[in-house]
């Protein structure tokens, strides 16, 4: 399958550039209005594109010069005629505008998308990263 018939890939490539280019609304465009996210960040979960919406301003506002380049790893998919899930390993590297490498973590996403409007639209998003049984802190680097 090209990348242009995997709806999961192609929506994982535009989210990978909005973030790249902070466009929140190139970003926010992907997700259905009814969205239900399960982040790994602050909140437990979030419904609706509103509240999404400021999770992704609120975090594009606090990388200053900074810039994320997302990282696509294992991406596969199963696709029906109207829905589509997904899942891939996703590393962020944070870059400072001199092009000095800050930090990196990866987590896992799990997407389905739904056929809307002749496009494809996220409207379930799960990011998750394996605990650790000693000390309960977040696996952050995959090895």
């Amino acid at each position: 399958m090209t990348d242009a018939h995997d709806p999961v890939l192609h929506t994982l490539q535009a989210y990978a550039a909005a973030v790249l280019a902070k466009d929140v609304e190139a970003l926010v465009a992907l997700y259905d209005d009814d969205v239900h996210l399960f982040d790994m960040w602050s909140d437990w979960s979030m419904r609706g594109i509103e509240p999404w919406r400021a999770m992704v301003r609120d975090w594009f506002g606090s990388l200053g010069d900074e810039r994320v380049v997302v990282g696509i790893d294992q991406a596969q998919a199963t696709l029906g005629a109207d829905l589509a899930i997904g899942h891939a390993i996703l590393s962020y590297t944070a870059f400072a505008a001199n092009g000095e490498r800050l930090r990196s973590l990866n987590n896992r996403i799990t997407l389905g998308l739904a056929r809307r409007d002749g496009g494809w639209k996220i409207v379930h998003e799960h990011t998750s990263a394996p605990i650790e049984h000693r000390t309960t802190k977040a696996i952050l680097q995959r090895e």
